[in-house]
């Protein structure tokens, strides 16, 4: 009989040798440093690996994605996370997680409300959701996802977060910069310590600012939005002192939340009735994984333009939401979450070839038309860089379309802009919020 341990080391049982490795390991361990083998961490998953399908055949309108694997903090997050990142639209799921394993069904289309029919997209999802996606850097290779000019070399996270100068709102924001001559990560201490500084003395604009303005720099990867929502959360523009400052949710934006107790099975009950758009089931279980929190069961529903989402929760120690104040807290945060990603007016679409100052330019011409971006998308793919800006004047009204035209007039020549008024329902954003003095964060890393 012959037998594979640990994916390292082949042993025949007749002759014994299985017992002499394992005591010849327990020596080294007892002489040295204590042994740990890095595969048991994933033994259980190796032993029951994720099943992940995706159906096209069992419902008409929409593809379903099952995942039954090990349950694990935080799985939740992790699939709904990878299934947004394709920009796909979760129109309905049930979670179960209670016990030792985690079994889900979404049902997805892409932003037009197809099925998905990509064969590339479907391989990834059972990649990402797979097995596979704990041996391999699957999750690292969506190229969807790329950051930089020409997509060579590390690149520097810059985490900023601060007052907004027209309407003194929060703004919450994350560039990833490389060097623009080595096109790798900028790794000079005194050239991070400079930028940092001058970065934080725009922040620091108003007197008022020092106390709310903060840069962080780092090297590597994050999730976008995910991070967004902690350093607003961090920052609690929750509360009503820093929400009193956005302008009101139209009626039908405003969400309802609830939070109940289920004395049966001991959870507390979160539901959410809001006007449905992308990335609304991300928000919240962002929301809730960051505060600390466990979904242990889960339906979400679409009615028509609304979304209906019930969550059975605990706490991280096992209780329940009971206390009045963490009631409101919870639901605060919740609505926070939602509304930061509301849009209304128009999205300017800009593609161009990519180069360094190309995003500072496009900044200045905004500005000079007297647009206030309130919203940002900016991504680069091999040498093509795709914008998205979500605008208004510079008094937060729609945006006259005479300017629109003179806008055309001015950049259409160099680079491709498509003009779309909002949907309610159906456009998608990383939540970065900034406004136009955004363009002077941006020349400092020109200089």
């Amino acid at each position: 009989m012959h037998i594979s341990v640990a994916g390292e080391l082949s042993y025949d049982m007749p002759h014994g040798n299985l017992y002499y490795g394992l005591m010849q390991r327990k020596r080294m361990a007892r002489d040295s440093w204590p042994y740990f083998d890095p595969e048991y961490e994933t033994l259980s998953i190796r032993i029951n690996p994720p099943q992940v399908s995706v159906d096209n055949s069992s419902c008409k309108n929409s593809t379903l994605v099952k995942v039954d694997s090990m349950n694990k903090p935080g799985i939740l997050l992790e699939v709904v996370q990878i299934l947004t990142d394709l920009d796909l639209i979760i129109t309905k799921a049930y979670i179960s997680s209670d016990g030792g394993w985690f079994m889900d069904v979404f049902h997805v289309t892409d932003k037009y409300g197809h099925k998905i029919s990509d064969s590339r997209t479907i391989d990834y999802i059972e990649k990402a959701l797979g097995p596979k996606s704990y041996t391999s850097d699957i999750l690292k290779t969506w190229p969807g996802k790329r950051v930089g000019v020409n997509n060579i070399g590390d690149y520097t996270a810059i985490e900023l977060i601060g007052r907004d100068r027209p309407g003194l709102l929060r703004i919450a924001c994350i560039l990833y910069v490389n060097d623009d001559t080595t096109l790798r990560t900028v790794d000079d201490a005194s050239r991070l310590s400079a930028l940092e500084e001058q970065l934080k003395n725009i922040l620091c604009g108003c007197k008022n600012d020092e106390k709310v303005a903060h840069t962080s720099i780092s090297v590597g990867s994050t999730h976008v939005d995910r991070r967004l929502h902690q350093l607003l959360f961090a920052d609690r523009d929750y509360e009503g002192n820093c929400l009193a400052t956005v302008p009101d949710c139209p009626p039908l934006f405003k969400p309802n939340i609830t939070i109940d107790r289920c004395e049966e099975k001991g959870y507390s009950v979160v539901n959410v009735r809001c006007k449905d758009r992308p990335k609304l089931m991300f928000d919240i279980v962002c929301t809730l994984t960051d505060m600390q929190y466990v979904v242990f069961h889960a339906t979400i529903s679409s009615d028509g333009p609304y979304a209906s989402q019930e969550y059975y929760i605990r706490r991280m120690d096992g209780y329940t939401v009971d206390i009045e104040g963490e009631k409101e807290k919870v639901i605060k945060c919740l609505e926070a979450a939602i509304r930061r990603r509301i849009s209304e007016g128009l999205s300017l679409e800009l593609c161009a070839k990519d180069r360094v100052g190309l995003l500072s330019d496009v900044t200045r011409v905004l500005r000079e038309n007297g647009l206030s971006v309130m919203r940002a998308g900016v991504t680069t793919v091999g040498e093509q860089a795709m914008h998205v800006f979500y605008v208004s004047d510079a008094a937060g009204n729609p945006v006259n379309m005479k300017t629109i035209q003179g806008l055309r007039e001015e950049i259409g020549h160099t680079m491709m802009l498509n003009v779309k008024k909002v949907p309610t329902n159906t456009e998608t954003l990383p939540l970065a919020k900034t406004s136009l003095f955004f363009r002077s964060l941006l020349e400092k890393f020109r200089s």
